[in-house]
């Protein structure tokens, strides 16, 4: 659900283990590839046993279409079973591009439009302390400029409690309104779930059906995402690594097993490294939007606080990671308790998701997992 640093600590002490799984280059050469390999396994040896992560997986993908896979630490700390290679994980905040294409996408059929007040769709349901329906567009929406209080803020605080809760849409944005607006719609730029949870109530009120259909619909079946899907049960299926949060003590617990509702149009989704790759890559090639509407999702705003570098840029469910080797890649990524991913494509077509379990620790630790993914892409 956030995309914003979850910083909550859980101590974890770990021994790595990791191998990755190869798909196209013989072991034994001693190559480019081979370098790159070695050095993305070092980062993701890194952030088990420096930083405390219980496992992580990656997927690299070059510009021609071949996948690596990685992993290290272990998927279950009670079992000490190893981190399954391309495991599934709750992907998060990288719902918003998935929801923010389905918009897009009636943009482009005559159905929405992108500079209408979020009123004309959802009338009367956007009302509060400096709020109101009739000044926030569904650009501003799906760009973080509404101004619109986050109800993660709210209702997550103490997640534990609520881990098992289902939450209606309508319940997470009444929560929100409950707080005066952060600013003046336009005027700045705030990371916000609401925003998109609004969003997808649009697209329920717009086509006459659920938006978890409608994702399915729209964009996992057309680019054949087959380990991507929207959960309703609390459980993940297929082979996947646990998840882990922070208890009262400091232990960490596992949350695996949760109910998905709170992040819904903001974070809903389940998928694997190489899905998510392939999501990403097809997006930005135009397999889902016509060059028209993907233009105005590469429109950016300055989003100095959506990553650790401060130098990020936010269009409309879209963002900019600044590289090391230099350029920018498109990425999003996202937090949910008990897992983080970080995944980008660069402008060269190789794209690469780095997913670990558990909380950053601290702010180096939230670091360390993007410098694991501009090592992948920059190698």
């Amino acid at each position: 659900m956030l995309r914003k640093l979850g910083l909550a600590a859980v101590a974890v002490t770990l021994t790595a283990c990791a191998a990755p799984t190869e798909e196209t280059v013989p072991p034994q050469r001693v190559d480019a590839v081979t370098v790159q390999k070695d050095t993305v396994q070092r980062s993701l040896d890194a952030l088990v046993g420096e930083d405390d992560f219980p496992g992580a997986l990656a997927a690299v993908r070059s510009a021609n279409g071949r996948t690596r896979d990685y992993v290290a630490g272990v998927g279950d700390l009670r079992t000490g079973a190893p981190v399954p290679p391309n495991g599934y994980v709750r992907i998060a905040s990288n719902t918003k591009m998935f929801t923010a294409t389905v918009v897009l996408q009636l943009v482009g059929e005559g159905k929405v439009g992108l500079d209408e007040p979020i009123e004309t769709y959802l009338p009367g349901v956007v009302r509060g302390d400096g709020i109101d329906g009739h000044d926030i567009s569904v650009r501003q929406l799906l760009q973080h400029t509404s101004g619109l209080p986050d109800y993660d803020e709210i209702m997550l605080t103490d997640y534990l409690a609520v881990r098992h809760t289902y939450f209606e849409p309508r319940q997470m944005v009444d929560a929100a309104l409950t707080r005066p607006a952060l600013s003046a719609p336009g005027t700045g730029w705030s990371y916000s779930n609401t925003n998109y949870v609004l969003a997808g109530l649009m697209v329920q009120q717009v086509t006459g059906r659920p938006l978890g259909e409608e994702i399915t619909r729209r964009v996992i079946e057309p680019l054949g995402l087959r380990e991507t899907y929207w959960p309703e049960a609390q459980t993940i299926r297929g082979r996947h690594p646990h998840g882990y949060w922070p208890g009262a003590d400091g232990r960490p617990v596992d949350v695996t097993e949760m109910d998905p509702s709170p992040g819904w149009a903001a974070g809903q989704l389940v998928g694997t490294p190489r899905d998510l790759n392939t999501f990403l890559t097809g997006l930005l090639d135009g397999d889902l939007l016509a060059p028209a509407q993907l233009a105005e999702m590469k429109e950016l705003v300055d989003a100095p606080d959506f990553d650790t570098t401060g130098t990020a840029r936010y269009g409309l469910g879209l963002a900019t990671f600044q590289l090391s080797c230099g350029g920018v890649a498109w990425t999003h990524g996202g937090n949910a308790p008990g897992y983080i991913t970080r995944n980008a494509v660069a402008e060269n077509g190789r794209a690469a998701t780095i997913a670990v379990t558990g909380p950053a620790m601290n702010l180096p630790a939230a670091e360390h997992v993007e410098d694991a993914l501009d090592t992948a892409l920059c190698a």
